[in-house]
């Protein structure tokens, strides 16, 4: 069985990217260079953010056409981050809201990947 750790999303400057996510996960990467970034997480999950124009093959999708999920505890930790991400000045694409899956909101990197946070039911 293969088990999927590794997430790479398409920007458009790694550095600039990375200083994003540095400030949302409050972790550093643990590689960088013009072209990429990589993140290792304390999940295990590494998150790398390679620039769009050195992709091969070529890429075809951008931002928002999936999602990166954070499940949180409970409807608290969703307010207390969405708070904090708001303070950050991160965008936001949809506010905290009760969905047929629990409680969410939806933020959006600076390529426009979509960042859900929620609290399942």
């Amino acid at each position: 069985m293969i088990d999927p750790n590794f997430i790479l999303l398409y920007v458009d400057n790694p550095q600039t990217s990375a200083a994003f996510y540095t400030d949302l996960l409050g972790v550093a990467p643990v590689e960088a260079s013009p072209t990429f970034a990589l993140f290792a997480l304390k999940s295990g999950l590494k998150l790398g953010l390679w620039a769009r124009h050195t992709v091969q093959p070529v890429a075809m999708a951008s931002g928002g056409g999936a999602e990166i999920a954070f499940a949180q505890a409970d409807r608290s930790a969703v307010n207390d981050i969405y708070a904090d991400w708001v303070e950050r000045g991160v965008s936001i694409a949809q506010r905290p809201v009760q969905m047929d899956f629990g409680y969410t909101f939806v933020a959006l990197d600076r390529d426009g990947h979509r960042l859900r946070v929620f609290a399942p039911e």
